[in-house]
């Protein structure tokens, strides 16, 4: 791992730079039309194709609501509308009309999600642990996610930063004007490093999973661009994750959470269906672990501190296939060739989705369920609430060899770093 001299050194850069991207050339300070309040998502069937744009126009027409979008999910097979609604009328009753009518699939208003990233932070509090706490460096001398896919649904990324250059396989945008603050944004930047920045390079830090093939689609946005925590639209967040199932990836990161949104449920239900795994980060601090971590398809992902003991919601007793990874001050990538200290569940989620990376790549043909038997598992065991964060060393000894529990050598495969 980098030195930590001169890992610490961008972030002071870092943090004036971050103070000025609010007044990047060409970007808009209101807030692009995916997030705008009083919308809704409608969608139709692909047996009438032929009749959407007919159709479309006609419920504006007898709803008096305007039309605002419209894209096709072709993960689900469906064309997906969306509305704007006055102020003067009644959402929920527009929402109940439209579920009536027996050519919709589905309507729902086009709800926000947040990025889980707590906005504290001391950005020389402690020095990267968590490849060193999940054993992820051991574990390097068996796998490195080579040639697995991992689609990471968030904010942009630094593409470039020499961390991440060259890594990424795809990007996508899908927010209004999302292009102009890609590389600037945070949070995916500080995900993408977390799971696939590059290793053995002499530059920064190393990835859980730094032979991964990661892509980032955009769905999230920041309100205030010197704030903490990026939104989402159940609008963006569809368009991506339509776009992440077609990339082909094994694993789709989702380090947001919001309200239980049947749009989005579909999608995810089409990824596990199609052996995708779906790593999604989890409330602590709510008495629900929120939407997308609260699905059954889903491996919800709560942070551990350094000494490796997660958190404790108060949700912890219903949810026993929940997995700890570390979350709190992580060092990772940031903006403007930067690295800082980050946390929240959101770090701990990208750390499990390198992992099971790691894990395919030794075993191609698992499945979802067979993956998440072996994270809540810890390979072997009952499923319980986990005591310490996740041992992906262990994981990869156990599919690989059969092997019982043993401690990781602690030997870095990266030492000459």
């Amino acid at each position: 791992m980098k030195r930590p001299r001169r890992a610490l050194f961008p972030v002071i850069a870092v943090a004036a730079n971050l103070l000025g991207c609010a007044e990047l050339s060409g970007q808009s300070t209101e807030p692009p039309k995916q997030m705008s309040s009083r919308q809704i998502l409608v969608t139709l069937p692909e047996t009438l194709r032929n009749d959407w744009t007919s159709i479309g126009g006609e419920l504006g027409k007898r709803h008096g609501i305007e039309e605002s979008g419209e894209f096709p999910l072709s993960s689900i097979g469906v064309d997906c509308l969306v509305y704007k609604v006055s102020e003067q009328k009644d959402l929920r009753w527009v929402i109940e009309q439209l579920e009536a009518d027996p050519r919709v699939v589905l309507a729902e208003e086009n709800q926000v999600f947040e990025g889980l990233q707590s906005g504290e932070s001391d950005p020389f509090a402690s020095i990267g642990y968590g490849p060193q706490l999940i054993h992820a460096d051991s574990a390097h001398e068996i796998a490195t996610g080579k040639g697995v896919g991992i689609a990471v649904v968030d904010t942009g990324a630094e593409k470039d930063h020499p961390d991440l250059k060259g890594r990424l396989k795809q990007i996508g945008n899908f927010v209004e004007g999302g292009d102009v603050s890609f590389i600037h944004d945070r949070h995916g930047t500080a995900v993408t490093g977390i799971i696939g920045a590059r290793a053995n390079d002499g530059v920064g830090i190393y990835g859980v999973a730094p032979e991964a093939e990661v892509s980032v689609f955009k769905a999230c946005w920041y309100p205030d661009q010197t704030g903490a925590k990026a939104q989402c639209s159940s609008w963006s967040l569809a368009k991506a994750l339509d776009a992440a199932i077609n990339s082909g990836a094994r694993i789709i990161n989702l380090s947001l959470a919001g309200s239980p949104d049947e749009l989005l449920s579909k999608l995810l239900e089409a990824a596990h269906a199609r052996g995708i795994n779906v790593v999604a980060a989890s409330m602590e601090k709510q008495d629900e672990p929120g939407f997308p971590a609260e699905l059954p398809l889903a491996i919800p992902v709560i942070s551990a501190g350094p000494d490796g003991q997660p958190a404790q919601p108060a949700w912890r007793s219903r949810y026993p296939g929940v997995v700890a990874a570390p979350g709190v001050e992580i060092l990772t990538t940031v903006p403007e060739d930067g690295y800082d200290f980050v946390s929240g569940s959101s770090l701990a989620a990208a750390h499990v989705s390198g992992a099971i990376a790691l894990l395919l790549e030794l075993n191609p043909v698992l499945t979802p369920e067979q993956i998440k038997q072996l994270l809540t598992r810890d390979g072997n065991g009952k499923p319980a609430f986990p005591e310490h964060a996740m041992d992906i060393y262990t994981l990869l000894r156990t599919l690989r060899d059969g092997l019982p529990r043993e401690p990781a050598t602690g030997k870095s495969a990266y030492a000459d770093r």
